[in-house]
């Protein structure tokens, strides 16, 4: 795939600043809030206290001193929630969030040779300023390129770096066809699991930075391996089927999908049909469309 670039309509910046910007964060998201800086970003996860899927993002920082800020990208349509989740937690924290919508926007730079364009390394969250904004590595996975927080100018920056406008489309089929979930296209609020979802596998969970908000019930699943259904990449063979239709196999349910763009679909399965159809050689069923599921290369936590 040729190198290029999609502005991510779904997706906005909010900011967190003020001098407990870091700590504030750390006792509510998934991730290791400390280690993000101008320099590498990380993905996050906010979790209900029962440890269910409530929103994910990137989280960048930008500017120093006064000005610095910690950037993240919530989906644009649930981006007032997410903020009026952080004020519920605010209570004296140095802190202030601003809605960053109007002067920032969200890119994906794809493709061969992207993250090259940009100067950037094929490391996880490796981050740089780039056309007024910040360009990093995307922290979940580097085969799905770069994501940039730019102003409107700095649009042009991509075009003078060789990378040609495409369709959102176009990224989503790269990002379905690497089975790796994005928001509510395949989670759901207050019921998702992020290790049903590999969130594990793609960097949005630090097993060591002490406690924050559905961190109890994210450990004891994994360490009690509480996990029976897994996402899965998926090749349709027919009409394709659409999100929620039932997944069976020899005339058991089995799952469901979750997300389809073309030929490609992401499907939650159980994971003992899985093995099963594995071991016996049987095909899924979504409606009258055929799936062959596939374990994703980059998820190395099971391979069940």
């Amino acid at each position: 795939m040729s190198a290029g670039y999609a502005v991510l309509d779904r997706r906005s910046v909010v900011a967190v600043t003020g001098e407990d910007r870091k700590a504030f964060l750390q006792g509510l998201v998934s991730n290791d809030m400390l280690r993000v800086s101008p320099d590498h970003a990380a993905y996050a996860l906010f979790l209900t206290p029962q440890g269910k899927f409530l929103h994910d993002f990137s989280v960048v920082e930008s500017g120093a001193d006064a000005a610095a800020a910690l950037l993240l990208d919530p989906e644009t349509d649930r981006r007032a929630d997410l903020l009026r989740r952080l004020k519920m937690y605010k209570l004296r924290s140095k802190i202030a969030l601003e809605d960053r919508a109007e002067a920032l926007r969200v890119v994906v730079a794809f493709g061969d040779d992207a993250l090259a364009a940009l100067g950037l390394p094929a490391e996880p969250g490796a981050a740089r300023p780039f056309g007024g904004g910040i360009a990093f590595t995307d922290p979940r996975l580097p085969a799905l390129g770069a994501r940039l927080f730019l102003p409107a100018e700095g649009i042009a920056a991509l075009e003078a770096a060789g990378l040609a406008r495409q369709d959102a489309a176009q990224y989503d089929s790269l990002r379905l066809s690497l089975g790796v979930p994005d928001g509510t296209g395949e989670l759901i609020p207050e019921k998702s699991i992020p290790l049903e979802n590999r969130m594990d596998a793609l960097n949005a969970i630090s097993w060591d930075k002490g406690c924050y908000m559905g961190q109890e019930l994210t450990a004891r699943t994994k360490y009690r391996a509480l996990i029976k259904k897994k996402l899965f990449p998926a090749a349709i063979d027919g009409p394709a089927p659409e999100p929620g239709t039932p997944v069976t196999l020899d005339g058991k349910d089995a799952g469901e999908i979750r997300s389809v763009r073309g030929s490609s679909a992401l499907a939650l399965l159980r994971l003992e049909e899985v093995r099963r159809a594995a071991e016996n050689g049987l095909s899924f069923q979504a409606g009258p469309a055929t799936l062959t599921p596939s374990e994703p290369a980059w998820d190395l936590t099971t391979k069940g």
